[in-house]
């Protein structure tokens, strides 16, 4: 077909793989086509039209971002365009995140957005989340920075080699370094500003991108920090250019010379050039490390697989796995993508997506995830996940998302940002006309003028934020914690109540017979193993019922070698118990009511109690403060046997709740099960509050009354059972079940499925956040002294210092070098 590149058909697995063009071809047209032909073709639910659905978020790769006003004209101009619902731009990751309005023409608004920001000097590259994207994007993120890196060290070579000389030449003196006639200010002032005019060119041709940029938005009126270096070192060169020419003009013995030549600010230019690029660098380099989380979940995916294919062995690349081949792993090999085992047995270490330290015990039947490692077995496994499908690539992107997301907490910043630049330019006009004005020298006012423009650094803020978050996000992923973004970081770290779901989560989600006790004709005494008999009748009964309880009544009857009898008319009574014949006998399980009914057949609770020995009531109600679930057994309308399950408390439980309550978090628990019950396992995990006989659907409503209450409502839970409620919280924490876990299922989800991963997720949280404000209070504390001081307000008050244009450039260049650095502690956060 037109537009079609290659195709393939896997016969084993039935699939067709086809690479196309999708401004030639769509998926739709193949399908017809194949149907045209005589076979059926089916669409996987992830493809369709290439464009997202309504609703959905466009994500884009932004070049030539320089600072905090770039992202945020960017993100000011793309969000004010039709169709667009909100914007999230990161100078961090180098991407936009734009929300799309339902009912837009996602085509459309791409090509529009592409077009918009390059009218604005940028580029923009629309990112899909197509099989393969994820993996396409890191590498070429990485081959851009490091592209980047290079250029940036092939430019300071010459900028520190020429500026240097420049700086010596211009401070050799008064350092007690006598200069040669030739090139001495004294002697010859027109060598001494010819010498520095040819060593600053070099230097200014090193730094010819903040030119380029700068002067273009300064054109556009939309200055950025690069306009502020531009002006600031285009001033200083264009008064000592000036400077040069009036020596040239005046002659060698003009008495005026040596005083111009004293004058010049070309050193200025050429140091400031060289400390800015070298603090770009630095910045550039620390901001690479962000990414470190990333770079080592991308190597956890092997290049390649072993294929067997009629009874042989092939290497192929991982791209080419299809869902459906049948791959082998060796021994010490990473597992190449989602699958099943058919054949084998070995220990597989997960620990590098879960943060589960031991490894796992696997076998034909057992599902494997793509990047964890084959201890010491060599496994058969049916490629089930492939490409971005895989649980990898989903944690992967979730990553990236996160990363480029935004924190509220940064609102502040990228509103200053906007206005930061312009406000500056106008500080530095109006700090320089005022020295003029109030009679100053004119090289003085030059210097102040120079000094407001380089000593001011959007970028420190336009960084304090996003590295934080990426770093922060990133550490997470490292210890299991998948945190979906900044907003949910954000909140984790204001959490002052945390709400558990009971089942699955405090407890094991798999309930256990933990008592039998055969009571009437069953009692002890009342024949050989007359407990296993009355055990095995309700478990044959049980085994046709789908509820949770009866599992475990089945899984208990096995476990004692019991063997199971065949049931005739089974019928289940929501609400009640269930009930059939077992080995010719009528056998029900359930409540009082429904096991002992009255001769009527009416389910009076009242009718039943008159039939339950008083002992018997008192072990149910025992069992029942012990926080397990009694079930009585009848036969023949007969008490037979009292059954007891339980759904046992984690063993972390309590130690986890008694260190929210040291945080000053307090814990809430939120189940279905009856009071009693709910009581019985809060008191054995040190909860005082419980919220008990909350159906499903009820528990975002709790949720919601809470909120009422207090600020900050966390909610922990499965994501399944309780999603509403986890979408209800201020913060919904998922427990995962090791590498099945649905990472879409909560703001934060835990990969181990531990309690302890709560604890985990929210101190990281609060160091991300406290990392946060310490990089937002250096970003606008080091601005709000920084500037004042080289606006020489300290000079007019005190007979203060006032900044030279060097000492005001290195100092711009440090500040956003510190808060990458200080973003980076956080690599080292521990659980």
């Amino acid at each position: 077909m037109e537009g079609v590149e290659a195709a393939s058909v896997n016969l084993a697995s039935e699939l067709l793989d086809v690479r196309f063009l999708p401004d030639a071809v769509t998926p739709e047209a193949i399908a017809e086509r194949v149907r045209a032909i005589g076979f059926e073709a089916l669409l996987p639910a992830s493809q369709g039209a290439e464009d997202p659905e309504d609703g959905d978020v466009l994500r884009f790769a932004i070049r030539g971002m320089t600072c905090a006003a770039c992202s945020a004209r960017i993100q000011r101009v793309v969000g004010g365009m039709d169709g667009v619902d909100g914007v999230e731009v990161s100078l961090a990751t180098d991407t936009a995140t734009v929300r799309v309005r339902p009912g837009t023409v996602h085509r459309e608004l791409v090509d529009a957005i592409v077009a918009r920001v390059a009218q604005m000097g940028f580029e923009a590259q629309y990112l899909t989340h197509g099989p393969g994207d994820v993996a396409s994007m890191w590498e070429m993120q990485q081959k851009e920075t490091a592209g980047r890196l290079a250029a940036m060290k092939a430019r300071l070579v010459p900028a520190f080699a020429f500026a240097l000389p420049l700086l010596v030449l211009t401070m050799g003196e008064m350092l007690g370094m006598p200069l040669p006639q030739a090139i001495s200010p004294h002697h010859n002032p027109l060598g001494f500003a010819l010498v520095q005019l040819a060593l600053v060119l070099p230097v200014m041709w090193s730094g010819r991108e903040f030119y380029r940029v700068g002067f273009r938005n300064l054109a556009q009126l939309a200055p950025n920090m690069d306009s502020l270096i531009a002006v600031g070192t285009g001033a200083a060169f264009v008064y000592s250019l000036w400077n040069t020419l009036e020596i040239a003009l005046a002659g060698s013995h003009a008495p005026r010379n040596m005083e111009l030549a004293m004058d010049l600010y070309f050193e200025a230019a050429a140091v400031l050039i060289a400390l800015v690029s070298l603090g770009k660098y630095f910045e550039t380099r620390s901001r690479a490390h962000t990414s470190d989380a990333i770079r080592g979940l991308m190597e956890l995916t092997p290049d390649t697989a072993i294929l067997l294919q009629a009874g042989e062995q092939k290497e192929i690349a991982i791209a080419e796995v299809h869902r459906g081949d049948l791959l082998l792993v060796k021994p010490g090999e990473r597992i190449p993508v989602d699958g099943t085992i058919t054949d084998g047995r070995s220990a597989v270490d997960e620990s590098m997506l879960t943060g589960e330290s031991l490894p796992v015990s696997k076998t034909a039947g057992d599902t494997v995830a793509g990047g964890t490692m084959n201890m010491n077995g060599a496994l058969t496994m049916q490629a089930d996940r492939v490409g971005a499908d895989t649980v990898l690539a989903r944690i992967i992107r979730l990553v990236q998302d996160a990363q480029g997301s935004k924190a509220p907490i940064a609102n502040m910043a990228d509103r200053v940002s906007l206005y930061f630049v312009p406000t500056v330019m106008a500080l530095a006009v109006v700090s320089g006309l005022a020295w003029l004005l109030a009679g100053a020298e004119p090289v003085f006012a030059l210097r102040i003028f120079i000094a407001v423009l380089v000593i001011a650094c959007p970028c420190a803020m336009g960084l304090a934020t996003p590295t934080s978050v990426m770093v922060g996000t990133g550490r997470g992923a490292q210890l299991g914690v998948l945190i979906k973004n900044g907003a949910a970081l954000e909140a984790a770290s204001k959490v002052k109540t945390l709400v558990f779901d009971k089942t699955g989560t405090l407890t094991h989600g798999k309930p256990e017979l933990v008592a039998v006790v055969p009571l009437g004709e069953f009692a002890p005494g009342g024949g050989e193993d007359a407990g296993g008999v009355v055990l095995r009748m309700a478990a044959s009964l049980e085994s046709v019922s789908e509820h949770p309880l009866a599992a475990a009544v089945v899984r208990g009857a096995r476990e004692r070698g019991l063997e199971l009898m065949p049931v005739r008319d089974f019928e289940a009574v929501p609400g009640k118990g269930v009930q059939g014949v077992v080995d010719g006998r009528t056998v029900r399980i359930g409540n009082e009511a429904f096991v002992l009914p009255q001769e009527e057949g009416t389910l009076s609770a009242q009718g039943a109690e008159g039939r339950v020995a008083g002992d018997v009531r008192d072990g149910m109600d025992e069992q029942a403060n012990m926080g397990r679930t009694p079930l009585l057994v009848s036969v023949d309308g007969k008490v037979a046997a009292l059954l007891s399950v339980a759904d046992t408390l984690k063993q972390e439980a309590p130690g986890v709740v008694r260190r929210l309550k040291d945080m000053g978090i307090a814990v809430v628990m939120l189940t279905g099960d009856n009071a009693r019950t709910a009581r019985a396992v809060a008191a054995e995990a040190g909860i005082d509050e419980v919220i008990a006989g909350v159906m499903p659907d009820q528990k975002d409503a709790a949720i919601a009354a809470l909120q009422e209450k207090s600020a900050g409502v966390g909610m922990v839970g499965d994501g399944i059972n309780d999603a509403p409620a986890l979408a209800r919280a201020d913060v919904g924490i998922a427990m995962g079940t090791g590498i099945d876990v649905a990472v879409e299922a909560g703001d934060i989800v835990l990969m181990k499925g531990a309690l302890g991963g709560v604890l985990t997720a929210l101190a990281l949280s609060r160091a991300t956040v406290a990392n946060i404000r310490q990089n937002l209070f250096w970003a606008f504390g080091y601005n709000v002294l920084g500037i004042p001081v080289a606006m020489g307000v300290l000079y007019a008050l005190f007979d203060g210092p006032t900044l030279s244009p060097m000492i005001a450039g290195g100092a711009m260049a440090l500040s956003s070098v510190s808060v990458v650095s200080n973003a980076l502690r956080l690599r080292f956060f521990k659980e």
